[in-house]
């Protein structure tokens, strides 16, 4: 059984005739059902029904079609990985990054995969995790970096950085100690990602954890982006939750007190994929970029812990 006539025996599927697969695949008819006979012979089993105006697929072909497109497909990805070992020469990267990706080291990301990839088309999206995770689970995207958990099925998940939320308020006491879900369910509170709402991660294990104590949260200012949330907590009218990244950036608003929760709190940040789906090469740079961006800062946030 070769590449070749499992190549054949996809288009004879797929367009319904050997005259059409043969003229897809760029070859004569008598190769085309040469192929195809072959491989019959090898299984010992018809693949068609012929005759009719459509070829007709056996059960023996409907055993076979995934297992060959699952061949035919690692063959071509590991093909395509050999031929950009040194140097990716064109298609396309699209990767996904969670919408606070420039507090992690990752701004300038695409512009240091285009600087050394310069002939590879690069689309980038920055999103909510929650919709990045819908993205890559649809095929939309290729990859994408989340704020665990997540809820889409048929996911590879590889957890790279745990970065600690931080309840954040600019009237609160420095020495009152650790938050807890009661203060923060209690005091007037901002939270951002407005759009992506409770399927945004951070917010969902709040919600959680404020209903495991009975407890309901109800935020009184709903905002796009982290910075204009953090700008009222300056103003010091209301409260809001962060993690340790975003707060001890240099853009962060001055006067704020941040207090850990008594009990933990973290965003863990993760790479996702398709499950049983090989990155083409463009993206697996990206991937690798993306990495090594995020092991670097999760090293320095442990020097400081």
């Amino acid at each position: 059984m070769t590449i070749a006539q499992l190549r054949a025996f996809l288009a004879a599927c797929d367009l319904g005739s050997f005259t059409a697969a043969a003229r897809e695949l760029e070859i004569s008819q008598a190769s085309m059902s040469e192929l195809i006979s072959r491989l019959e012979e090898e299984l010992g089993l018809p693949l068609f029904v012929r005759g009719g105006r459509r070829l007709i697929l056996t059960s023996a072909a409907d055993e076979l079609l995934p297992h060959a497109r699952g061949a035919v497909s690692a063959f071509q990805n590991g093909f395509n990985a050999v031929r950009s070992i040194s140097a990716l020469e064109g298609g396309v990267c699209t990767f996904g990054v969670l919408r606070n990706a420039s507090y992690y080291d990752l701004s300038d990301l695409v512009e240091r995969f285009h600087t050394r990839y310069p002939n590879v088309k690069v689309r980038m999206v920055g999103l909510n995790s929650a919709l990045v995770a819908e993205a890559v689970a649809s095929g939309e995207l290729e990859a994408g970096l989340v704020v665990l958990p997540i809820s889409e099925p048929g996911l590879h998940i590889r957890p790279l950085l745990r970065d600690e939320v931080l309840y954040v308020s600019a009237a609160r006491d420095p020495d009152s100690g650790p938050a807890t879900i009661e203060e923060l369910t209690r005091n007037k509170l901002v939270l951002y990602d407005a759009y992506a709402g409770w399927r945004d991660s951070t917010r969902r294990q709040l919600l959680e954890r404020a209903r495991r104590h009975g407890l309901s949260l109800d935020p009184d200012i709903e905002v796009e982006h982290v910075e204009t949330a953090l700008r009222l907590v300056a103003s010091g009218t209301v409260n809001t939750i962060v993690a340790r990244s975003v707060l001890e950036s240099p853009s962060c608003p001055e006067g704020l007190t941040a207090a850990p929760f008594a009990e933990p709190l973290h965003d863990t940040l993760a790479l996702i994929r398709r499950e049983s789906t090989a990155l083409s090469p463009a993206t697996q740079k990206i991937v690798e970029f993306a990495e090594q961006s995020l092991r670097d800062r999760s090293r320095r946030l442990r020097r400081r812990a």
